[in-house]
């Protein structure tokens, strides 16, 4: 397969344990690069469309105050099978469930606080990394 971009997010809880580094060499070492990235604190309205497909759930509000409880970091990561190859580093959603040595069973501490969000398909990948960054933001793309 080709060469792709993914977006990732190192989720506030992540940040606030020091784990930055140790997750992008967890992202390094499984053969992605960091194509962009830059630590922000996402506002409200941003995260609201950030999160839109989940508007209608009971987690929503839990969620977007979470994510804008403090800075996270926003990545743009490349590599062969980019999207897949970042979602299996990251483990699965539920860090109790995600397999040993993965992101989220290392730095998660529940479903709604796993440490990490990717992309999910080319299409989101598109939409989220158009979302934080500008065209002239990749510099290793």
């Amino acid at each position: 397969m080709a060469e792709e971009m993914t977006f990732s997010i190192i989720k506030p809880n992540a940040v606030k344990k020091q784990a930055i580094g140790a997750i992008i060499k967890k992202l390094e070492d499984g053969g992605l690069k960091v194509a962009a990235a830059k630590m922000i604190k996402i506002s409200r309205d941003k995260c609201e469309e950030f999160y839109a497909e989940h508007k209608e759930r009971p987690f929503f509000n839990e969620l977007v105050e979470f994510m804008t409880s403090g800075p996270v970091l926003v990545m743009a990561l490349k590599g062969e099978n980019a999207i897949a190859k970042n979602r299996e580093i990251m483990g699965a959603t539920n860090p109790a469930e995600a397999a040993p040595g993965t992101i989220r069973n290392e730095f998660g501490d529940s479903v709604g606080e796993n440490a990490v969000h990717g992309s999910d398909s080319p299409e989101s990948a598109q939409r989220e990394l158009a979302l934080f960054f500008e065209p002239n933001e990749f510099v290793n793309a």
